[in-house]
């Protein structure tokens, strides 16, 4: 009788510790599972383009000397924390800049596009950006800068709207800023973070949709 007892009491104490150890595995199991990943995969985009332009009082090739560099951006866009290349070489295909991590993915004699990577926490814009200086005589040219990106994620019209204002904002002052700078000019102060952009040195003309 005392021999049944003992192996009873064996088996429930093997059943408690077998328990224990599922619930411990199923808890760390559940803790280190990783958060759901975000679909990346947009079903429906809808693409939006910003075509903007300048013109410039120097050739194309002075033009695209002085603001045409890959980094260049951190002083005409005014980046206070600068710009440097991550990996690859500056202005060749496959160089990596540090201002959003955009890659640059081709370029001409007077051009180059850029695209920013994909993200695991969000879903993909496809966005892309080219900027081009253009020869309209042997003394003058234009400068170029056009958008393009997927803007469906964002809640509704007016938000959409509100975006591409943002957008087009930015880098109508961003052309002024070059053509100031290829002219000889000196750079207003940048526009307080969050703060609407103060008016431009010059006025870019805008191409539509």
């Amino acid at each position: 009788m005392r021999n049944e007892l003992s192996r009873a009491a064996a088996c429930a104490l093997s059943m408690a510790c077998l328990v224990a150890s599922t619930s411990a595995q199923t808890a760390g199991a559940a803790q280190g599972a990783a958060a759901p990943a975000v679909n990346m995969v947009v079903e429906k985009p809808t693409y939006v383009s910003i075509p903007l332009e300048i013109t410039v009082n120097r050739p194309a090739a002075e033009v695209w000397k002085r603001v045409g560099k890959y980094c260049d951006i951190s002083e005409w866009l005014q980046i206070a924390a600068g710009c440097k290349i991550l990996s690859g070489k500056d202005g060749e295909v496959g160089a990596v800049r540090s201002v959003a991590t955009e890659v640059l993915v081709a370029k001409t004699e007077f051009s180059y596009t850029y695209t920013q990577p994909v993200r695991a926490d969000r879903p993909y814009n496809l966005y892309h950006g080219t900027l081009e200086a253009r020869p309209v005589t042997p003394t003058t040219s234009k400068l170029l800068y056009t958008l393009i990106f997927d803007n469906s994620m964002l809640p509704d019209d007016a938000a959409r709207e509100k975006d591409k204002a943002a957008r087009t904002a930015t880098f109508t002052r961003a052309l002024a800023n070059m053509k100031t700078l290829v002219e000889g000019g000196t750079l207003p102060p940048p526009p307080a973070r969050g703060a609407a952009p103060p008016p431009a040195p010059s006025t870019p003309g805008g191409r539509g949709n």
